[in-house]
This record gives structure tokens, sequence and C-alpha cells, in this order.
């Protein structure tokens, strides 16, 4: 049904809710956080390049992918950064390495800063884990009262248009159509919308001072020495050369690989350059 997504299913009940994660392989612990509105799929070929070697995490999001989507539920910064730390927890993981991408940078820093002695090594994927106000207006539109829930839950105006928004390659119609498979319905489309709605841009967003205190506490990471690659695309019309330069200068140290051609989906564009980026980071020696 979904094309290379070969992998077992496993399941853990949050709050009366099932979350959906990928737990393959065995060795050191790699985690890879989704953002929206992608779920565990798009991971799938790097997934597939760790396995040998790693042990590879991969959890769908409350209201994404092949969790569940329930209707009332908290789709806040904390609550996901709170599942993904329970997921963390249920599993024993202590050490683990962290793969980000769009969403998934505040998700996954959010979980690094409150555990720094826990991570090994970061990648990161076109994405933020920092306030900003720059959102393009095709994202602010989604964001308004009423009409932005119109357009993302009823004419699927975020999840379909992503795949060939978000790519510079235009994706397999197989792949597309696996990328909004589990995004079907009104229903189905909560968690989208309600991503676009937590984008904090003023100090009175309920999510604001959440993104603050991680923002605050990526300097942790970077005194700690925690070894970074971040791997860019180079035409996002989100996730700009800004957020770029952003990472660079928060983290001076990081290895850092930008392709021009690639797109926000930069695993889909570039997947044959950046899996053999990865799978040497996160081969290289590891850190004690």
């Amino acid at each position: 049904m979904y094309p290379d997504y070969l992998f077992s299913s496993n399941h853990i009940t949050l709050d009366g809710h099932r979350m959906h994660y990928l737990d393959e392989g065995s060795g050191p612990v790699v985690v890879m956080v989704h953002g929206n509105p992608t779920w565990s799929f798009y991971y799938r070929h790097l997934v597939q390049a760790l396995k040998a070697t790693h042990r590879v995490i991969v959890p769908d999001h409350i209201g994404c992918g092949l969790s569940d989507k329930p209707q009332d539920y908290n789709y806040t910064l904390s609550q996901h950064i709170k599942n993904l730390n329970c997921l963390l927890d249920h599993l024993g993981i202590e050490k683990f390495s962290l793969m980000v991408h769009d969403w998934g940078g505040a998700i996954g820093m959010g979980v690094a800063v409150g555990r720094v002695a826990d991570i090994d090594k970061i990648v990161v994927l076109n994405t933020a884990a920092f306030r900003s106000t720059r959102i393009p207006l095709r994202i602010r539109v989604c964001k308004l009262p009423v009409i932005g829930e119109i357009l993302v839950r009823l004419f699927n105006g975020f999840a379909w248009p992503a795949t060939f928004m978000a790519v510079n390659k235009k994706m397999l119609p197989a792949v597309a159509k696996a990328y909004i498979s589990p995004y079907d319905n009104w229903a189905n489309r909560i968690a989208i919308h309600r991503f676009v709605a937590d984008i904090p841009l003023a100090p009175d967003h309920p999510s604001y001072k959440t993104l603050t205190e991680i923002e605050l506490g990526l300097k942790s990471l970077e005194q700690a020495q925690t070894e970074m690659m971040i791997v860019w695309g180079g035409r996002d019309f989100c996730f700009n050369d800004y957020f770029y330069q952003e990472w660079k200068q928060r983290f001076p140290s990081a290895q850092h690989h930008y392709f021009q051609d690639g797109g926000h989906y930069v695993l889909e564009d570039k997947k044959d350059e950046v899996e053999p980026l990865v799978l040497s980071f996160f081969t290289q020696r590891v850190s004690p």
C-alpha cells in the first residue's frame, strides 16, 4: 500500500489513544521525528538503510500517519514533546541520536534540551526550533480562523499541495498517494490543521513559551558539543535560507550540506546524495 514502507507496526497507548511507531534493527538508537503534514513514511528509505547497524525508532505523532486521530485532543507542541518522551521511556531508551524535520525540529529539540546528556548526535533537515515571524502567506492563510480550517480539512489544502510544493522533483503518483493516504477526510486532517494553528508567532500564543524555552535550551546542546549535521534543501518555500543560516550560527561546529535544488522534502529530492551522508554520520565513532 505504501511504496518501500515494508516495516512492522508497533503501538503505545497514551491517554487512551494509540500512537504508531516503527522500531527496526538493533544497535545504537536513532529516533526520527517527522513534521506536518508528513508521517513516518518520510523516513522510509533511511530506516531501511540504517536498520542493519542501528535501532531506528520513528513515531507517528498522535493525529498523524497510522496513529489515532482524536477529535478532542490537546494538539500542542508541549503535548507532542510529552508523547515522544513517554515513548522513549516506555522503550527504555536512554542514549540516542535524533533526526528532525519540519515540526519535528521543535518537538525533537524539545525532548533533546531536557535530556542533553542522553543525546549522541543530531541531524537537522529543513526545520526550526526557535522563534520566528517568517511564515509564507500560503501558510498564514491556513492559520486564519474558520477559513483556515475549511481550507485544510475540507479541501485538503495543506497535505495535498505539499506533494508538489514541497519537492523540486515530481513525486511518483504512488508516493504522493502514500503521503496523503492517512489524511483522507475532514476528521483525519485534524492534526494537520492543529499543527498550523499551533505555530506561535506572538507571546500570547499558547505554545510561545514552550518554543522560547526550547530556543534557549539549544545553547545547552551546543555547549555539550553535541555532534550535529545540517542537511538543507535550498528550494524550500517555508524553511528558507534564513533558517539554514540560523542553525549554522547557533551550532558553528556542525557539519552542513546545502542542496540548491532540494525542496522542503529534501529526503525525497536528494535521497541518493543525503543517504550516504547520514549513514556516514551515524556510523562514525559513537560519542562516549
